[in-house]
Parts: C-alpha cells; sequence; structure tokens
C-alpha cells in the first residue's frame, strides 16, 4: 500500500489533469444519469462506484451505482464531510487525496463535479488507476505464479531453519546427556547451527513479506538493501563464531596453526569493511 501512496505522490499532478480533463470531456454526467453511468464505466475501467448529492443540502440522492449493481441503503445519508476534503466549492471538478472507502473496501480517490445543482461523486480504485495510466505493472496470472513460488520457497526454507535449530538442539542434548562430554566444540557448533537456522529463517520471512504479503510492484531499491545487508550481518556473525571456535580448537591442540586462524579471521574482517564500505555508499548516494 505505501507504494501505491508513494506512486500517486509523485505523479499526483498528472493524475488529477488526468481525470479533470477526461470528466469534462466525456460531457454532461446528467445525461448519463438514466443508463446507471454505464459510459462512463466503459470508459473508465478504474471507475468501482458512482452517487449523487443535492448541491444544498449535501444529502445523497441516489443509489450507490456500481458497475454492475446498484443498492439504494446510502439514500439519504449526508456526505457534507466529504465535500468539505474536496473543497469544491472553489472548482468545478475536484480531487480528493487517496483514503479507504467504506463501501468498496478498498483505496480509492474521489472526484467530484458539480452539475444542475447536483454534486457528482465518482470514486476510483487507486490501484487500478495506477496501473491504467503505466504507473505499476500488475499482472494478475503471473503474480499468481510467481506468489506460489515464492511461497513453496519461503516454506521450504522455514522448513529447513527448523531442523537446523533442531539438529542444534540434539547436538548438544547428545554431548551433554548420552556422551557426557562438554567441550568448547560441542557449545560452539550449536550455537553457530542456531545462528545460521536463524539466517536461513530471517531470509525466508524476508521472501514472505516482500513478495507474498506484502507484494512489490515496482522495483524498490531500499528494501533490497536492507534484505541484503540484514542477511550479510546475521551470516558475518556465524562466521565470527566459527572463527572464535578455530581459535580456541587451535590454541587447546596446535598453537603452531594459529596463522589459519588468523586467515579466517581476516577474511571476515574483510567482509565487514565491504559491508560498512557498501552501507556507508548506499546512504550516501540515497
Amino acid at each position: 500500500m505505501q507504494e501505491f501512496m508513494d506512486t500517486y505522490n509523485n505523479n499526483a499532478n498528472v493524475i488529477e489533469n488526468f481525470l479533470n480533463e477526461t470528466i469534462k470531456n466525456v460531457g454532461s454526467l446528467s445525461d448519463k444519469e438514466s443508463n446507471l453511468f454505464e459510459e462512463l464505466f466503459d470508459v473508465f475501467p478504474s471507475l468501482d462506484l458512482i452517487y449523487v448529492c443535492d448541491e444544498k443540502s449535501y444529502l445523497q440522492t441516489s443509489s450507490n451505482i456500481y458497475r454492475d449493481k446498484a443498492i439504494q441503503t446510502e439514500i439519504g445519508m449526508s456526505r457534507e464531510y466529504l465535500i468539505s476534503k474536496l473543497n469544491i466549492s472553489s472548482k468545478e471538478v475536484s480531487v480528493s487525496k487517496p483514503y479507504v472507502s467504506s463501501a468498496t473496501r478498498v483505496t480509492c480517490i474521489t472526484v467530484a463535479k458539480k452539475e444542475n445543482g447536483k454534486i457528482y461523486f465518482l470514486d476510483f480504485d487507486l490501484a487500478k488507476l495506477l496501473q491504467r495510466l503505466g504507473l505499476i505493472e500488475i499482472q494478475k496470472q503471473f503474480n499468481f505464479i510467481n506468489k506460489s513460488f515464492y511461497t513453496l520457497t519461503a516454506g521450504i526454507l522455514m522448513i529447513l531453519a527448523l531442523f537446523t535449530v533442531g539438529y542444534a538442539l540434539f547436538d548438544i542434548f547428545n554431548s551433554i546427556f548420552t556422551q557426557l562430554a562438554l567441550s568448547i566444540e560441542s557449545i560452539f557448533k550449536p550455537v553457530i547451527a542456531i545462528t545460521l537456522g536463524l539466517a536461513i529463517f530471517d531470509l525466508a520471512k524476508t521472501i514472505m513479506e516482500q513478495e507474498v504479503v506484502f507484494k512489490s510492484y515496482a522495483k524498490n531499491s531500499n528494501t533490497e538493501y536492507k534484505v541484503l545487508v540484514k542477511f550479510s550481518i546475521t551470516i558475518i556473525i556465524a562466521l565470527l563464531i566459527e572463527s572464535l571456535m578455530v581459535v580456541f580448537k587451535i590454541a587447546i591442540a596446535d598453537y603452531h596453526q594459529m596463522l589459519y586462524a588468523l586467515y579466517l579471521i581476516s577474511g571476515v574482517g574483510i567482509l565487514i569493511v565491504t559491508l560498512g564500505l557498501f552501507i556507508y555508499f548506499t546512504r550516501k548516494t540515497n
């Protein structure tokens, strides 16, 4: 939803000018009221709802007219609250800011036009309108396949993460209660496994959030940047723990091989410096 709002805010003037000019070009709205505004619904695929109010009393005088039905329960309702937001007194055609419609349950913008003592309200589905203007791309069939694949992949990753954490718990239980051998290695190995399990689960959760639950319809570099940084930090922590374990093992067994531990720690240090530079230049660019 935030993506739709950002797209709208960046193109608000273009969208409002398009709606203003098109509404004026379709001619008199009162002439189209007799056939339930069928012509308007044909012209605007993103148009969801039309209703009419009295210009003086601000009371709704028509049914809620949808693309395929009309509901009379709203007749007589006051629309003064909406008129105050539209500032329609100073304009022939006014466009509201995006809001969630109580009638359609979707985010919409309302266009109001005064004509012959009446005020005509037209509710446009924001997502459909942005797609119609080429500001976002939504392909339902492809998105269904895309979401299904991401759901399956994220689900498998979550299961693997649980297995990794389960292996860590089994390993430490086996070391302490079965083999009765508590050592540095028996402590660090489960810690590494749990850290990797956390990294895998975090990646799966991010996939679910970005591609399934809150589907993104445009390229968002900030989101990709945050995902990469978060995942990289988790992996670096796991490598640091592994490096610490290697240092202890070499110090206990054969300190002459400490040089290899230095290589490992240096490699992790390079990763940390590289990640730091990446974060610095990315933030500076943004």
